[in-house]
């Protein structure tokens, strides 16, 4: 009986370790390749779920089914206008047919290995065909710089440049280019873009001298326009100050011209009263000033000066 019970136990255990052995779990982000021996079986797994397989022969390969990125080294590049600039691209992709992938590059890291191999060369194909503004613009839209430095009023600016691909649609052809080559691999393609454009340090510090010198320009327009504003209120303010002053000495002189008719009627009507009195109170006046130590005279008794004093 204890034989018998043993060997249950020992069938049950087996069962339940085959059980284990034979079942597997998908998740949604994951996709499965199930080979035998080294071989692909049947169809991939994509959906989700538990499933199983034949235990201890088959075995169930795992890969990614959602997007995965691809970041490129920086690379040097001559443009078609033979300036050497520095390219950085990422790129989106996905495993849409894992049995190539599998039978293929089969890792991550070989995966990566083969973007590099066919995205880079695509990119440097493409950059060497167009000119930079190409690759840095979309559209002839006229940038602040030369809006700031040319545009006038009513005028409308051009832009001096004529932009017939554009960065957009450059890596539309990358992708046109590279995804073919990557079709056997089982990888397709969703999108690359350029990260960053740079120039070479000999190019950037010749670009930074101009950019520069187109801002001290634009600030210098600035300034002569704000100095021009300026003379302009300094003019209207001392104009309006002149106008103050002339106004006020105007009526000024008024008030003197006034003053000075008032004080000398009340002198004429005060000195009409006696003009004897007036006539000797201003000869005494110039007595005081004409007779000093200083002045030395020689008239004749007879003269009228000397009347006044004769006379008391």
């Amino acid at each position: 009986m204890m034989k018998f019970k043993g060997i249950i136990t020992g069938i049950l255990v087996v069962a339940v370790f085959t059980v284990f052995a034979s079942a597997y779990v998908v998740d949604e982000t994951e996709q499965v390749v199930v080979t035998q021996f080294g071989k692909v079986v049947g169809q991939p797994v994509t959906k989700p779920g538990l499933k199983f397989k034949v235990p201890f022969i088959q075995k169930a390969t795992y890969f990614p089914k959602n997007l995965q990125s691809w970041d490129g080294d920086p690379g040097e590049v001559p443009t078609k206008d033979k300036v050497y600039i520095w390219v950085d691209i990422f790129a989106m992709w996905k495993i849409v047919d894992p049995v190539k992938y599998f039978q293929t590059v089969n890792n991550m890291t070989t995966a990566l290995g083969r973007l590099d191999d066919i995205i880079g060369p695509s990119m440097r194909n493409l950059v060497t065909s167009y000119r930079l503004v190409e690759s840095v613009r979309n559209s002839n839209r006229p940038m602040d710089t030369f809006e700031a430095l040319e545009k006038q009023e009513g005028q409308k600016v051009a832009s001096q440049y004529d932009i017939r691909t554009g960065r957009t649609k450059i890596t539309r052809l990358m992708m046109a280019q590279a995804q073919p080559k990557l079709k056997k691999f089982g990888i397709e393609l969703e999108d690359i873009k350029i990260k960053r454009i740079n120039y070479v340090e000999k190019v950037r510090r010749a670009v930074y001298s101009r950019m520069i010198a187109e801002r001290n320009q634009i600030a210098e327009k600035y300034r002569s326009e704000g100095k021009g504003e300026a003379n302009d209120i300094r003019g209207d303010k001392e104009k309006e100050l002149q106008l103050i002053k002339s106004g006020a000495y105007k009526a000024a002189q008024e008030i003197k011209g006034k003053a000075d008719a008032k004080a000398t009627a009340i002198y004429a009507e005060a000195y009409g009263v006696d003009p004897e009195f007036y006539s000797f109170s201003r000869t005494l006046e110039v007595y005081k000033k004409a007779l000093d130590k200083t002045n030395t005279f020689v008239i004749s008794t007879d003269s009228d000066f000397m009347k006044y004093l004769k006379k008391y």
